[in-house]
């Protein structure tokens, strides 16, 4: 019996989880990563019989930062994702007012919105029977009450997790048997090519530094 797998990939926490590797790993950058790749080497640690139904990219434009380099290696990045057939969804980052404990004041921008788009996403693909397993790739503990929901209402679909480097959770891996890390030999063996050939014929190089 075939396995659909659908692959949730939290942008945010799986980036900074590469910036970790660069840290702690001799510089190493690694963020030229092919995640359909990644994702379907897998595969064999979920069931024998698992395909990739399809995989899902969230993360957000960092527009605040107002650097328009930033903002195109993210846009080109997204263009080789799609290119591989990961579909990508953006939310917003948010300004939020920090009061100081001294007085004053700061603005600060959060990305929020993610954690309940993987988690509508989540309850979408099980209630339409897009698949049977739901790979979260993430170690966000905010997606926990949306698991445990889910696998309340849907006990004949499977919740793994896929803990990016220096991401994995103890309270998560208990709720979800079978979850697994993602160590940096995966990250290094599953780069795009320098340059990516796109179906079109026009080729897009590694940005410098990564």
């Amino acid at each position: 019996m075939t396995i659909r797998v659908v692959f949730l990939i939290d942008g945010f926490n799986l980036y900074h989880s590469i910036v970790d590797i660069a840290r702690y790993c001799n510089g190493i950058n690694l963020k030229w990563l092919n995640i359909s790749s990644l994702c379907k080497s897998y595969l064999h640690l979920i069931d024998k019989h698992a395909v990739t139904e399809s995989i899902y990219y969230f993360s957000a434009l960092a527009y605040h930062l107002h650097d328009r380099d930033v903002i195109s290696r993210h846009e080109t990045y997204i263009k080789c994702l799609r290119e591989t057939g990961v579909k990508e969804q953006l939310s917003k980052f948010k300004h939020k007012i920090i009061h100081l404990p001294h007085g004053g004041k700061m603005t600060r921008h959060e990305e929020k919105e993610t954690d309940v788009a993987i988690a509508s996403k989540m309850f979408e693909v099980f209630f339409n029977n897009e698949g049977d397993t739901i790979v979260l790739m993430t170690g966000d503990t905010d997606l926990a009450p949306a698991v445990e929901t889910a696998k309340r209402l849907f006990p004949d679909k499977s919740i793994i997790f896929a803990f990016p480097y220096r991401r994995k959770n103890t309270e998560l891996a208990q709720m979800a048997p079978g979850s697994f890390t993602m160590h940096t030999r995966s990250y290094n063996k599953h780069q795009f090519p320098d340059p990516l050939t796109l179906s079109d014929g026009a080729t897009i190089p590694k940005p410098s530094g990564w």
